[in-house]
């Protein structure tokens, strides 16, 4: 049934229907009517009992209430505050650039480093012909196979300079717990 047949006058503000009585909508609005007094009642008490004496900047003119109005002022205090660098998208994309082979080096799949550096190719073509303000972009798309091969190489060479075990040639491997045999079966075979 439609609440306006339910309700002819609209919702009740008592809770003589059984239906409020059982959701309680009349005493959630009749809280709600009160809530401005709680709230009024909650800052009188808090004040006198001395929690609102000794804030920051307490006596001292708001900072820059006089000047213009800003619409984006609350960005620019977030980006102050919390310390965020905001580089139009070429310079950004001149930073990824010189910071992706560190980027590339850290993964150790082939397909997930051709797929990051297929991403940032679509970017650089994106941002080439999108009107952004700014610098001109001069970062150039990578070549997706030439970037996989030095990356590949840069593997190897890594690979290469690991330190070889140390010891004498004839000391017995160490062995992990996964591969240890039982003492009554390493002899008998």
């Amino acid at each position: 049934m439609p609440e306006s047949e339910e309700w002819p006058e609209g919702r009740p503000e008592s809770s003589e229907h059984p239906r409020a009585r059982r959701t309680g909508s009349a005493a959630a609005a009749a809280r709600m009517r009160q809530q401005h007094t709680w709230v009024d009642l909650q800052v009188q008490q808090a004040m006198e009992r001395g929690d609102f004496d000794d804030l920051p900047g307490a006596g001292k003119p708001i900072k820059d209430l006089g000047a213009h109005h800003d619409p984006d002022w609350w960005v620019k205090q977030l980006v102050e505050r919390e310390k965020i660098a905001v580089l139009p998208p070429s310079l950004a994309l001149r930073k990824e650039d010189a910071e992706l082979d560190d980027r590339l080096d850290a993964i150790n799949y082939e397909a997930e480093v051709r797929r990051v550096v297929e991403d940032f190719n679509e970017r650089v073509i994106r941002a080439r012909y999108s009107l952004h303000g700014g610098p001109p972009l001069i970062t150039m798309p990578r070549d997706v196979d030439d970037t996989v091969a030095a990356w590949a190489a840069r593997r190897a060479a890594h690979a290469a300079q690991r330190v070889p075990r140390t010891g004498p040639a004839d000391a017995p491997r160490r062995r992990h717990w996964w591969n240890r045999r039982s003492r009554r079966g390493e002899g008998s075979s």
